[in-house]
């Protein structure tokens, strides 16, 4: 399907949980060049009930997962379909869907996103773009980061994109390809002791920002092994769950010093992970607006221009370059660079799945 403008709706549910994001997005190409306008967006939260088993469906059984996976795709399916149905979205060329990531096992050639199965182009009566990661890590890469083709493609004017979401990743041109790499965990960490003080997230960072340094947590987060490895690398919610909290749980000391203690790792391991620290860095994800956070980021960085884009770059970025992906499927382009991810090659990753003609 190759034309100069696409009609496409871009679906992506992180890691941090904070719900199904959604965007409408017009793309145009005019001599190589791609651009894009974000047109409707909004983000669905999930039910407690959902949230109770997302955060919990890494220790499924085979079983569990397989019914977690068509309960999620029914799910998913009624959610698009809302979406396009109160916006009164027409003619529209695919639904470009990351689904929701619940084991990701590079290492052992495993990734397993729900909300992709063939049924979830006849629920939402379109043609479905998805499940993006599976290809890559059967070519030997790591299924991630794939934001970065996006961020080569639409937002080249900046020397850094960098995700604060479920985990931070950051991308970049070096030597004439992009490298990009997941950097640490920091709303599925930050989320989860914010959870144990009643509260959804810590807001602006205000409880971290209250919290004392424990040094000899940070040191012993930064000496963690994950962070001694060259790229390509990701993280999964099961280093979190592994070695992460285990480990921040054996410090009997008040949450707000975890938060605190936790955010000074984040923003240092972001330091380290920047070859060059005084250029553009364009931030996005949900933890942009956690100020105590990137306060702490700039002053590792003080030579770090760094950028904060619009609400609706800001919270659907990663929508947006998923509906990317999607279409560059649809094109039967690269859509995923081995450079960084470790796969074989560059490939046009993703299954497309048609709506049945009787709908």
């Amino acid at each position: 399907m190759n034309k100069e403008s696409y009609n496409v709706i871009g679906v992506m549910s992180g890691t941090s949980l904070d719900g199904v994001d959604l965007a409408h997005i017009h793309f145009k190409i005019k001599n190589q060049k791609w651009s894009f306008e974000i047109l409707e967006c909004e983000t669905i939260g999930y039910s407690q009930n959902w949230l109770d088993q997302l955060k919990i469906a890494v220790g499924f059984s085979k079983e569990a997962l397989q019914k977690l996976d068509s309960d999620y795709t029914i799910l998913l399916g009624g959610i698009i379909s809302d979406f396009i149905k109160n916006h009164k979205i027409e003619n529209i060329d695919a639904v470009c869907s990351h689904g929701h990531t619940i084991l990701h096992q590079p290492q052992n050639g495993f990734t397993l996103q729900i909300g992709n199965l063939p049924e979830i182009a006849d629920l939402t009566h379109q043609t479905v773009v998805c499940d993006f990661r599976v290809q890559d890590v059967q070519l030997g890469g790591q299924g991630a980061p794939l934001v970065p083709i996006g961020d080569r493609i639409l937002f080249s004017d900046y020397d850094y994109c960098l995700n604060l979401g479920g985990f931070s990743n950051v991308s970049f041109e070096e030597n004439g390809q992009r490298i990009a790499f997941d950097i640490s965990p920091v709303n599925t960490v930050l989320n989860f002791y914010a959870n144990q003080l009643g509260l959804d997230y810590d807001d602006k960072g205000k409880l971290s920002r209250t919290g004392k340094l424990d040094t000899a947590l940070l040191n012993q987060l930064n000496q963690l092994d994950f962070y001694q490895k060259k790229y390509p690398k990701s993280l999964g919610f099961e280093f979190v769950k592994e070695t992460i909290l285990p480990l921040m749980e054996s410090y009997t000391i008040p949450i707000e010093d975890k938060l605190r203690t936790f955010t000074e790792h984040v923003a240092i391991q972001i330091n380290l992970a920047l070859p060059n620290k005084n250029r553009d860095l364009l931030i996005t994800g949900g933890g942009a607006y956690n100020t105590f956070l990137i306060e702490r980021v700039q002053f590792h960085l003080p030579e770090m221009k760094i950028i904060i884009p619009e609400k609706k770059l800001l919270e659907f970025k990663e929508a947006l370059i998923f509906a990317l992906l999607g279409v560059l499927k649809l094109r039967n382009e690269i859509n995923v660079l081995a450079s960084v991810t470790g796969a074989k090659g560059d490939h046009s990753s993703g299954k497309i799945h048609f709506a049945s003609k009787e709908l």
